[in-house]
């Protein structure tokens, strides 16, 4: 009861709100830096593959950490006072302090989404043992939308931590059970690939990658195999309206491959907070219960 009455007091919702928009920065730096990095490693292992000097001037990407965030266009250092999430983009009128060239709107949103997501979590699960595994998953989907975004690409070096997390979690009941949560992450990934396959010999081209297929093997993990129906439904719905409208404004070419990913991640996160209600709401306007 303290923990239900603590979750909905100003102070905590506002609390929880300026540690969204913290974690928000965080993820814009692991979006941008941890495609960059795995880039590097992969030449680096070919090079070794080959037999081939390693070039001394190449120095491996920033890392996710520890390295400093600079400006894109003149390396200018970002100092702590221009690092402030949202409000040092607005005080700086989302221009660099030294060359004034454009800082991109992509990081006050994704701070901005990660801050209101993390919100509407607690809200839901409470400052329990489930909402900061709630808060774990959202963070990651929020990182894996954006990377598949950029390179159309979901990296292992998420998907799988974030299945074994969703499998180890089930131990302890946090959202499911064992059982539920093995068969959640084989139906999550033979689903897809099942789909993939049919796809390939239908038409001689691949329709996704295998990244999709881990990403739904995780939410099945985290979420239980009874959620999967909902999450695959409202993804490819969405997908598709989102596909339309961007061809009908040309805003996407008619061929260009579009990344399955984002709208795989939307749909994990709304089945994580309101799987529930949308399917007992579906039985009953159906008259299944």
């Amino acid at each position: 009861m303290t923990f239900e009455i603590l979750a909905h007091t100003p102070l905590f919702l506002t609390g929880v709100f300026v540690f969204g928009l913290l974690i928000g920065s965080f993820l814009n730096v692991v979006i941008l830096r941890l495609p960059a990095r795995m880039q590097h490693d992969w030449e680096c292992q070919c090079r070794e593959l080959l037999e081939q000097a390693n070039d001394d001037n190449d120095k491996p990407p920033p890392g996710l950490v520890w390295d400093r965030s600079r400006c894109p266009h003149c390396g200018h250092g970002i100092t702590a006072i221009e690092n402030i999430p949202l409000l040092s983009y607005v005080f700086l009128r989302g221009r660099c302090s030294s060359c004034r060239q454009k800082i991109s709107f992509r990081y006050p949103a994704v701070e901005l989404l990660t801050a209101v997501l993390f919100l509407v979590t607690i809200w839901h699960f409470g400052p329990t043992v489930q909402g900061l595994a709630a808060l774990v998953l959202t963070g990651s989907l929020v990182v894996l939308t954006g990377i598949d975004l950029d390179h159309q690409l979901l990296p292992d070096n998420l998907t799988l931590p974030l299945l074994w997390i969703g499998l180890l979690l089930s131990l302890f009941h946090v959202f499911v059970d064992p059982v539920t949560s093995i068969k959640g992450a084989l139906a999550g990934y033979l689903s897809l690939w099942l789909v993939y396959q049919l796809f390939r010999v239908l038409t001689g081209k691949e329709g996704m990658g295998y990244g999709d297929f881990k990403l739904l093997a995780a939410l099945g993990a985290w979420l239980g195999w009874q959620a999967l129906p909902l999450v695959v439904l409202l993804s490819s719905l969405v997908g598709a309206v989102v596909g339309l409208a961007l061809l009908s404004t040309r805003l996407h070419k008619k061929g260009q491959p579009m990344p399955f990913g984002p709208f795989i991640a939307a749909a994990g996160w709304i089945a994580l907070v309101w799987g529930d209600r949308i399917i007992d709401l579906y039985l009953r306007i159906s008259g299944l219960r």
